[in-house]
């Protein structure tokens, strides 16, 4: 009788003189031959997959999720980055852009621009990632800023999920936001509306007629203060009440005076006194109607001169009454000017505000659903998976690496390929040799 260990040879020599393949039994029973060796691998390898994973930071991830704007509001966005040809990075955004136009959705154009170079660009610069990531170069960071961000669409909802990972918890959750912060100004700097060209075309507008306007009122300001002439239309009221009651004073005096002089005669106290007070009413009268004489430029506009020819030093309240008509010509053509310019104001100042208004109906509004928090556990890494992940590579390994040498063993020596492999492996080792010797010889 044959024992039964022998039968596993034996039946592997059978099917090796026919050449068929050993059957899976045959293969598990050479691995139960070897299973201290196998048991000992699989156990370090459990060990390093161990300190392997513990020793990978921890990741931490933040997200955030947003609602794009409705579709009019991003074709007004696709066509304003369209026509932006020019600038950098946005030039780039705008050729995007207008490869997008009409073809893709709000969402996907946020994608886009979340995903630009403008955007990781400024990222970079804000949180120093050159030196976070350990790079010299800005497009390795580009591409490691690329690979711990996600952003991804629900394509049900339209709402767009933004998530971060980095070594920091708190970094993670800046970050998230920042690309809301540049994503926000991208939007919005790219604006080129109607309602936007048509508030900075106010805009300038209202700046220029605020200038006029302000030097109509110096002028007119200059102008009341070297003439007197505050309100013609009051003063030469006021002159005419006032030149009437010291004309209607005159001549009360004037006939007191005569019959002074018919009863006293020329010589007398009272006489003189009347006179006295005649020649002052007079002099008033006089000095309030004033010459007839035309105003020159200079009479108007020189600082050492007023109306009338007179001189400041005078102290003249009002202008006189014969001048206050010439006056009112250059005052009310001031006064006209200083009127429009302030309607021309007004209308402005309001159309702007109606301006800004549609311009920024006219923005994409990006509504944050989910607002970027401090995660409270870390994203990555598995570590239980990847010691067990790493614990079966090893095992799958040496259990290969055992079926390949036994069945290399039980090839004929008279095989092609056994002849080759012998004829290439001394050759192979002497290089290998000859290059480690090289090697060391340069690091000595």
């Amino acid at each position: 009788m044959i024992h039964n260990s022998t039968l596993p040879t034996l039946e592997v020599e059978e099917t090796m003189r026919t050449g068929q393949e050993p059957p899976w039994a045959i293969r598990v029973l050479l691995l139960w031959q070897h299973r201290r060796r196998l048991a000992w691998a699989t156990g370090i390898s459990l060990l390093v997959g161990l300190a392997i994973s513990f020793s990978i930071p921890k990741q931490y991830k933040s997200t955030a999720s947003i609602m794009p704007p409705d579709q009019q509001g991003a074709g007004a966005l696709l066509a304003a980055l369209a026509g932006r040809s020019g600038g950098g990075g946005l030039g780039a955004l705008g050729s995007l852009a207008g490869g997008l136009l009409g073809t893709h959705t709000s969402t996907d154009l946020f994608i886009n621009l979340l995903g630009s170079e403008t955007v990781k660009g400024h990222l970079i610069d804000r949180f120093d990632l050159m030196h976070v990531y350990h790079t010299h170069y800005r497009f390795s960071a580009s591409h490691h800023l690329a690979a711990s961000t996600k952003i991804t669409e629900d394509k049900k909802s339209g709402v767009i999920t933004i998530a971060v990972e980095d070594k920091s918890r708190v970094r993670a959750r800046d970050m998230v936001q920042a690309y809301l912060d540049e994503l926000n100004k991208l939007v919005t700097g790219t604006n080129t509306s109607a309602a936007h060209q048509e508030r900075l075309f106010i805009e300038k507008r209202l700046n220029s007629v605020q200038q006029s306007l302000e030097d109509a009122e110096v002028q007119l300001s200059q102008f009341s203060s070297k003439s007197s002439a505050i309100d013609i239309k009051e003063q030469t009221r006021a002159m005419v009440d006032a030149g009437a009651r010291v004309q209607a004073e005159l001549l009360v005096e004037q006939s007191g005076l005569q019959s002074l002089r018919q009863i006293y005669g020329d010589g007398n106290i009272r006489v003189r006194e009347a006179e006295a007070r005649i020649a002052s009413l007079q002099g008033q009268l006089t000095k309030m109607t004033g010459s007839s004489a035309p105003l020159t430029k200079e009479a108007i506009h020189d600082d050492s001169t007023a109306s009338g020819g007179t001189d400041d030093k005078d102290g003249e309240l009002y202008p006189p009454l014969r001048q206050l008509p010439r006056l009112a010509v250059p005052y009310a053509d001031l006064y006209r000017r200083v009127r429009v310019q302030e309607t021309v104001f007004e209308l402005l100042t309001q159309q702007y505000e109606l301006a800004r208004i549609e311009e920024a109906k006219d923005v994409p509004v990006i509504s944050v659903i989910d607002h970027p928090g401090i995660a409270e556990k870390k994203s990555y890494p598995p570590r239980l998976i990847l010691a067990l992940a790493f614990t079966f590579f090893v095992f799958a390994s040496m259990s290969a690496r055992i079926l390949i040498r036994d069945h290399w063993a039980k090839v004929d020596p008279r095989d092609p390929r056994k002849m080759l492999a012998a004829e290439i492996m001394p050759v192979l080792r002497r290089r290998i040799r000859l290059i480690r010797r090289v090697h060391e010889e340069s690091q000595s």
